[in-house]
């Protein structure tokens, strides 16, 4: 394998860590997947833009709703996204369709 090279990107460590858990504040984001806020908040912001996510305020919380058919590319089938989201973070649950 090449050197620096990751299976995984950033913005799909954030993805997957709210996936696990919805309610996740930024900075907990951070601290979990070891990158900074910032770094969290632009991902999140990217991954919002794409409508891979939706953000909704309730009270001063955040809470984030996983849109995981907006990630399929062709020849990859919806379930095959959520067995690997199960596959990575065994403990988030398989969303419905």
């Amino acid at each position: 394998m090449r050197d620096g090279w990751v299976f995984l990107t950033n913005h799909a460590v954030v993805l997957l860590a709210i996936a696990d858990d919805p309610e996740s504040r930024l900075r907990d984001l951070a601290t979990r997947t070891g990158l900074t806020e910032r770094a969290v908040f632009d991902i999140v912001d990217d991954l919002c833009a794409a409508g891979y996510l939706t953000k909704t305020k309730v009270g001063r919380r955040v809470n984030y709703s996983l849109h995981p058919q907006g990630l399929r590319r062709p020849g990859v089938e919806i379930q095959s996204l959520y067995r690997l989201i199960e596959l990575v973070q065994p403990s988030a649950s398989t969303p419905q369709r």
